[in-house]
């Protein structure tokens, strides 16, 4: 006769391990969302903005969201996206690529900019007093979220979905741990044996001779 651990199949079918790992992806992918669109920006006094139009497609289609890094105006080359102020001092900002860098007699640097999507470069050279950084990184398709929830609801969602990976992580710990106990316990109890059957009672006869 053998012991069964009581739920320790429940723990190691093929159900289990597959709504284990998607349920993993989901709060890790989240997790690298949040991360990626919020914290390192701000740890990087980088900033986040939405592709809005299609100048710059494929490679910053409508909706992606870009994070832009602060940069010297010197070291910025062709080939470079940068996102610039459209008028020096106005909160409008658009996303396109160096084509050429000019140097003046006196000194001063200006940009020559088109978007990867159009047949002609921008009309009015760029200053360096209009661009707001060089793009560092983007990720596709998130631009709309990140448009349609305020700073506040950002950090709210950071705090949830790390809490949820801590308990989440500690929960699976747990169980993991009393599975293994539940398993040595059943291989160090002894194993009760069969019951013998009784030996089959043999009768003897008595045989008399008579004389």
């Amino acid at each position: 006769m053998t012991h069964a651990v009581k739920g320790s199949d429940q723990r190691t079918g093929a159900w289990w391990w597959i709504r284990n790992i998607v349920s993993w992806a989901l709060l890790l992918g989240v997790l690298a969302i949040l991360l990626s669109t919020v914290v390192v920006p701000r740890l990087t006094g980088s900033t986040p903005f939405t592709v809005l139009t299609g100048s710059m497609q494929p490679t910053y289609p409508p909706g992606t969201l870009i994070v832009v890094k602060p940069q010297d105006a010197a070291q910025l080359q062709a080939g470079d996206a940068i996102t610039y102020q459209i008028e020096s001092g106005k909160p409008d900002v658009v996303t396109h690529r160096i084509t050429m860098v000019r140097l003046n007699s006196a000194g001063d640097l200006t940009f020559v900019t088109q978007g990867d999507a159009n047949p002609i470069a921008d009309q009015n050279p760029v200053v360096p007093e209009q661009i707001r950084g060089k793009v560092w990184y983007s990720v596709p398709y998130i631009g709309y979220v990140y448009n349609a929830i305020t700073g506040q609801m950002r950090s709210v969602m950071l705090t949830v979905v790390v809490g949820a990976l801590s308990i989440y992580a500690v929960f699976m710990f747990v169980g993991s741990v009393r599975d293994r106990t539940r398993r040595r316990s059943a291989s160090a109890d002894p194993q009760p044996s069969e019951p013998s059957a009784p030996a089959p009672r043999v009768e003897q006869q008595e045989r008399h001779s008579h004389v």
